[in-house]
């Protein structure tokens, strides 16, 4: 009888064991697929020119997207400056201090906001920034950006100082040590590789979206001379060329979809190699 249990659960075991790798695989079909389709497509337009120089006027073949590359650089880089800290620091009240009805009144906030369409975001950030300017900018897509960056973080942040054991702050605190300390020197370089997957998730999808810098950003096909004005983007760019009828900017568009890849996962492994020995 113990036999056949033991076969039973054994036989269980390898059941779950393998619809889990059928559903891990299943996962990934779609995302193979994409990448192929856009390496197979983007490969065809890819050149040193694509970097280098500027989008050609219509009806003209080449020319590049060197002015989108650098303006989502800039774009996701005051997104940044704005989402990270405030992500960041809301996640660390959230797990440390927020046991309370603020703390799960900022909680539901943050979730609502998670689940707000972006083009909404766009909106927002157009009546707060762009209409009292009178004019779109880059201050504005970062802006719109920034937005959109916080509650990822927020709530990952959260997560992963929750993983983190509680006789940590037990033991530190035992020793003397300030509770905010605790929380800056032991709690967040304890799980800082969760928090970086966090902020790489976040600024993966602000560096994918489309609809906010319509309203903010909106273009430009010149190299960007001030933050104060509108600025280029690869999300934009391939916006705008992947529905045009030429089939040149058409497959441009397929090669900005491609670049954009590659530049969130350069950015990705470069985070990854920087922080691995530290923390």
């Amino acid at each position: 009888m113990e036999q056949l249990i033991f076969r039973y659960r054994k036989f269980k075991n390898i059941l779950m064991y393998g619809l889990c790798i059928a559903g891990a695989l299943t996962a990934l079909v779609p995302l193979v697929m994409i990448f192929y389709h856009t390496v197979s497509l983007g490969m065809e337009a890819m050149n040193l020119d694509l970097f280098t120089q500027l989008p050609k006027p219509v009806g003209e073949t080449g020319g590049g997207l060197g002015n989108a590359i650098v303006g989502t650089l800039i774009l996701v880089g005051l997104g940044s400056l704005i989402g990270l800290p405030v992500g960041i620091l809301s996640g660390v009240y959230l797990s440390e201090f927020g046991n309370n009805k603020f703390g799960m009144a900022v909680r539901f906030m943050t979730d609502v906001l998670n689940g707000v369409p972006s083009i909404v975001t766009g909106v927002v950030a157009y009546t707060i920034i762009v209409l009292p300017a009178k004019h779109f900018s880059a201050y504005a897509g970062g802006f719109a950006l920034g937005i959109l960056m916080i509650p990822i973080v927020t709530r990952t942040t959260e997560e992963m100082l929750r993983t983190v054991p509680q006789s940590y702050r037990e033991a530190a605190l035992a020793l003397g040590i300030p509770q905010w300390k605790t929380t800056l020197r032991i709690i967040m370089p304890t799980a800082m590789g969760g928090i970086v997957t966090g902020v790489m998730l976040a600024v993966a999808r602000a560096a994918g979206e489309t609809a906010p810098l319509l309203f903010t950003a909106l273009n430009n096909r010149f190299w960007h001379t001030s933050l104060d004005q509108p600025i280029a983007s690869l999300t934009v760019f391939i916006y705008n060329y992947g529905v045009s009828p030429f089939e040149d900017w058409i497959a441009q568009a397929w090669a900005g979809a491609l670049v954009l890849i590659l530049l969130i996962l350069v950015l990705s492994i470069a985070v990854r190699i920087a922080t691995r020995q530290r923390y």
